[in-house]
Parts: structure tokens; sequence; C-alpha cells
């Protein structure tokens, strides 16, 4: 794999002290890559951390605090908003369960440090989401701004309903019914991860997955996505959920053998791969062997690394190289290839790139 030279994020995420050596132009693009990451909050966590605020110079140190402080506050929104969404919700036989960022702030974990967040994402059973949705728009939550064409695509082909944004508080929420598209090449049984999802103590109500469901649905969420401006925040994400975890002995057989039960062990694999060669995460030489059978060929393999060592890197000038574009659209490619079969991913590309420029999208009401 490719060498973590120009990225200045990764090495310090790595290994925190090496700041107290930088210049200020070190620092500069420190902060313009944790930036374009979305990392620069998570940043300011772990100096905090390792003793190392002092060391961060005044001309910089007011972007680690700026966006500390909205982290925080975002985080006691989400809290506050998890309980207006199981109010509104309180009708559904069914548990609210809590994915991604959302769930990690409700269960307190160390991943929810210096988190930052653009949606909550919630899991349903699909014949409640008819229900959850007449719900939601009762309690004020509307379909935000999407074509007609982009509509008929979420309730046809995709694992979630469209989007959803509060007229009043402007929040929006992903209500999912599982956690890839019906079209997919991999089906994980949404009723599995639902049947092991935790009760949080002191949000009554709110569940969240069991803690290698959420490792596995960061990664299969992570390898699935074609666009990636925040890979490397959902690899960190990863790493603290993992490093969390691992203090059970039991953890890795389970997680590789969850990861066979729900169809996920490609996406397990390339996660862990990722995170050794980006953060130095602490996997086991017994997981990846676990997970051998479910690597691709050496050649492809290949391929993907010199992909995602470029997609997974922060989207800043500083870490780009001449193949980095190329990359940027195979990672896209490959992720509508997983996401749909050719006779359904070609007309709807052809859409997107042919008609919906040219198509007035309304305003959100």
């Amino acid at each position: 794999m490719n060498v973590l030279s120009g990225h200045l994020l990764s090495r310090t995420l790595r290994s925190p002290d090496i700041v107290t050596r930088f210049a200020i132009s070190e620092w500069d693009i420190l902060v313009r890559q944790a930036r374009a990451a979305g990392l620069l909050a998570r940043l300011a966590h772990r100096f905090s951390q390792h003793g190392l605020t002092a060391a961060i110079p005044a001309v910089a140190r007011w972007h680690f605090d700026a966006a500390d402080t909205l982290a925080s506050k975002q985080q006691t929104a989400v809290r506050w908003e998890l309980q207006q969404l199981r109010a509104a919700l309180a009708n559904l036989d069914s548990p609210l369960i809590v994915l991604k960022g959302a769930a990690y702030v409700a269960a307190s974990l160390p991943a929810a440090a210096g988190r930052l967040f653009n949606d909550i994402d919630i899991l349903l059973p699909r014949e409640r989401l008819k229900q959850a949705e007449s719900s939601l728009m009762l309690a004020g939550w509307h379909a935000s701004g999407l074509s007609e064409y982009d509509k008929r695509y979420y309730r046809r082909w995709m694992h979630e309903i469209p989007p959803m944004q509060h007229a009043q508080r402007a929040t929006v929420i992903d209500v999912h019914h599982a956690i890839l598209p019906d079209t997919a090449r991999y089906h994980p049984d949404s009723a599995k991860l639902r049947s092991r999802a935790v009760e949080v103590a002191d949000l009554p109500g709110v569940y969240v997955l069991a803690a290698e469901d959420r490792i596995l649905h960061s990664a299969t969420h992570l390898f699935h996505d074609g666009e990636l401006p925040h890979g490397l925040r959902d690899l960190t994400d990863l790493d603290l959920l993992l490093r969390d975890a691992a203090v059970d002995r039991d953890f890795w057989p389970r997680l590789t053998a969850r990861a066979d039960e729900l169809q996920l062990g490609r996406s397990l694999f390339y996660a862990l791969r990722y995170l050794r060669f980006f953060l130095d995460t602490p996997v086991p030489d017994s997981a990846m062997t676990s997970l051998a059978k479910r690597a691709p060929n050496r050649a492809t393999l290949a391929l993907m690394d010199r992909i995602f060592t470029r997609v997974l890197a922060p989207d800043h000038a500083s870490c780009a190289d001449s193949f980095t574009a190329a990359a940027r659209l195979a990672a896209f490619v490959r992720a509508h290839w997983l996401r749909m079969p050719a006779h359904l991913l070609i007309p709807h590309l052809f859409h997107k790139a042919f008609i919906s420029p040219y198509q007035r999208t309304p305003k959100p009401a």
C-alpha cells in the first residue's frame, strides 16, 4: 500500500505526540485536513486525552476550540432530539433503534467523542414504515426537498424512506428498514439486527445495535458508500468502537462469526485492513485469518488498495496525487454496482447525469 507521507492527519491520529515537533506550516495543513475530514473536534479530544492541548499554538487553537464547542452542543441536541422522536413514535409497537453517530451519543460510547452530525438515523421494521412516517409528519417532520424521481427511487429501491426534516428545528432524520438496499448484492437480515438491540439505560424506549452489529453496520455503510468525504472520520469511528469492544476477550471470534452470519464478511475485511493502514488499529492476525475466505483475489485487492488508500484520506489537495480523481470515480462506480444490478443501475445513472440536472428540485416546506 501507499505510504502515508502526505497524510499529516492520519499520522497525528496514530501518534498524537508528533505535534510537539510541528512547525506553524504543519499546523496549518493539519487544521485543513482535519476540517476536510470532519475531524477537528475529535482531534481536539485526542489532544486533551494525551495532555497535548498546550502544544497547540494560539493561531490554531481557536479552530479546535470552536469545533469542540460545536460537537458538545450537537451531542446535547441529539439526546434531546431522540426524546422527541421517542415521543413521536410512542404508538409504534416496535423499539426505536438508533444507528451510527446518534447511537454512539445515546449509549455514551467513546466513539461519541468529537463526533459531528448531519442527521439522525433510525431503524424500524419495514411493516412499520407507513405508520412511523405518518406519526413523524404529525410531529413536524416532512420529506425534504427531493425531486419526484428521487422520492420514487427511495421508496421503490432503497433501504429507507426519503429523508425527513423538522419544519421548525430543521433536524434531519433517515428512517431505515434495513442497512442495505433491497437491490444490493448482500442481504443482511434486519430482523437479526433488531433482535439483539440493547436498550439505552438513561433513554427509556431508545435502543442501539449490539456491539458487533454496530461495527458491522459502520463498516458496511463505509464500504458501500460511493462518496467518501468523511471516510477517515468513519474509520476513526470504527477504530474507537473496536478498541472499546475488544476489552472482551471473546469479542473477535464473535465479530467474525457475526459477519459471516449477516453476509458482511467482505466489508469487515476491508474495514480491518484499512484501519490497520490508516490508524494502526490493533487488529489481531487471527481475525484477518478468519476473514481470509471473504477477501477478494490478489489482483482485485491490489486495485482496492490503490482506490481506498486515496479515497479514505482527507479530501484535501495535500493528500491527493494524480490518481486521486480516478480513484474517487472508481469508488463511486463500485458502490453503485454493489447497490444495484446493471439493468437498474444504468438507467438510474443516466437519469441522474442527464435529466436530474435540468429538473427543478422543490424547496422544503
